[in-house]
């Protein structure tokens, strides 16, 4: 599905725009752009498995690319398996520079129709916000980079460092093209992933709190919890039943919390965002734990909250469970998931360990079941990016808008070009509210408002980076 120009026109005249101290005059022709293929996208399903059609999220940046003035040998699209990347080269004057990669991803998480108030892949625009599967992870911030890249062009910007924007296409799952991509670009100068970081709009107001961008993230991981016996007849019970075993091992997971943990990226974090926190207990507890993280009660407090859970420690919650064989039967087997984000410094080994010891149970084995992930350093606070990034969030939203530093509860394909020594930020131009935050899940949505502001950041983050 696509919108009409007419339609797109209309959209863009009728979306509110932040005010800013100097707002941009706006780009007429990027700014349709944006709202059409991150329209196009959402309507492509681009989710693993049967019928995945990451590939076509491909071509149609591929199509914007080449009418946008990129030849075709600079653009290069790989199947691989049910999936693909593409990667898209600007060639730079100078080429002694290295590369400037915009990072992204075209693929996304599974998305039950019967459970959305709208179909999540079909595009649906009301009010100024944008509906549908992808709309904050990532379609919408994918247009939105590409769409500024052929504005850049348009504008007869002439880089001096190459840029390179490519996209991977499972992110959400596997990550083997965020490997091969890596591989392919292991010689980049540093990367700008598009799909972590944003900034924070007021509850109330909708303005613009503050900008928040990652130079660390926590490490995914998958543990599989697994309990056998000879089962038997349900009619005669045995005191050894899978299923109750493996309860008792979820209640003690899920009851279990982690040791509170800091580094200087959260707690920059902690210190510089507690202003802006409308509920005074939870900035309280910000402040407090910032300056102690052996404070219970302000741990208590972030822990209970879903914007800060993440960044206190490691957590574990269980997933996916799966057991028995009939219901007439007593259960063979019983296994569940526990997905975990590891603060950085901890390896799944030992945070594996640390369940078993946990759970203390013989009978439950657990085993790592993890694909596509691994522990990898903080990148550096480089100075030309906290630089140029500042100046652009703050040309795109306003000249006195706070920046933060911060490290990712989530897991991006940062990490594998973090695994290579290459310095990677997440640092998306869009922001949303806490309450319209549902990245995988239901009635995903993203506010048009970021349109202008995205592509005048863009422009501005990418003319400094690479000229």
């Amino acid at each position: 599905m696509s919108l009409s120009r007419i339609a797109i026109a209309s959209v863009l005249a009728l979306s509110p725009l932040p005010a800013l101290a100097a707002a941009p005059a706006g780009y007429p022709a990027a700014e349709a752009q944006v709202l059409d293929l991150a329209t196009k996208s959402i309507a492509i399903r681009s989710v693993r498995g049967e019928n995945n059609r990451t590939i076509d999220v491909a071509k149609l940046y591929k199509q914007a690319l080449l009418a946008g003035g990129w030849k075709d040998s600079d653009i290069e699209i790989t199947p691989v398996d049910d999936t693909a990347y593409i990667i898209a080269t600007w060639p730079g004057s100078d080429p002694k520079l290295k590369p400037l990669v915009i990072s992204g991803h075209m693929d996304v998480v599974e998305a039950k129709p019967s459970d959305w108030k709208r179909d999540p892949f079909t595009p649906v625009v009301e009010d100024g916000i944008l509906y549908g599967r992808g709309a904050t992870d990532m379609k919408f911030n994918g247009a939105v980079a590409v769409s500024s890249l052929i504005e850049l062009r348009r504008s007869g910007f002439k880089p001096r460092r190459t840029i390179v924007i490519e996209f991977s296409g499972d992110e959400e799952t596997v990550m083997k093209t965020t490997g091969l991509l890596s591989e392919k670009l292991k010689n980049a100068e540093l990367v700008i992933n598009a799909d972590a970081g944003g900034g924070k709009l007021d509850e109330a107001t909708g303005k613009p709190l503050y900008w928040v961008w990652d130079g660390a993230e926590k490490t995914y991981a998958d543990f599989k919890l697994e309990v056998t016996n000879p089962g038997g007849h349900s009619s005669a019970p045995r005191p050894e039943n899978a299923i109750v075993q493996l309860a008792q091992a979820l209640v003690k997971v899920g009851a279990y919390k982690f040791p509170a943990e800091q580094n200087a990226l959260t707690k920059a974090y902690f210190t510089q965002a507690a202003p802006f926190e409308a509920d005074p207990k939870i900035a309280a507890a910000m402040r407090a734990f910032a300056a102690s993280i052996t404070d219970e009660n302000a741990i208590a407090v972030l822990r209970a909250n879903p914007a800060t859970v993440g960044k206190v420690g490691t957590t574990c919650v269980p997933t996916m469970a799966d057991a028995g064989h009939a219901l007439n039967a007593l259960p063979q087997r019983a296994a569940a998931y526990i997905n975990c984000r590891i603060f950085p410094g901890h390896t799944r080994a030992e945070i594996m360990d640390e369940l078993a010891k946990v759970v203390n149970q013989p009978e439950v084995k657990l085993i790592d079941v993890t694909e596509g992930s691994f522990e990898t350093a903080a990148s550096p606070m480089r100075a030309d990016f906290v630089a140029a990034s500042t100046k652009a969030i703050r040309k795109a939203w306003g000249k006195d808008l706070a920046v933060v530093p911060s490290q990712s509860s989530g897991a991006t394909d940062s990490m594998y070009f973090r695994r290579l020594g290459i310095p990677a930020y997440g640092a998306s131009s869009t922001f949303t509210k806490d309450s319209e935050e549902f990245s995988h899940g239901l009635n995903e949505r993203v506010r048009l408002e970021n349109i202008r502001p995205g592509v005048t950041y863009y422009l501005s983050l990418l003319t400094d980076l690479a000229k």
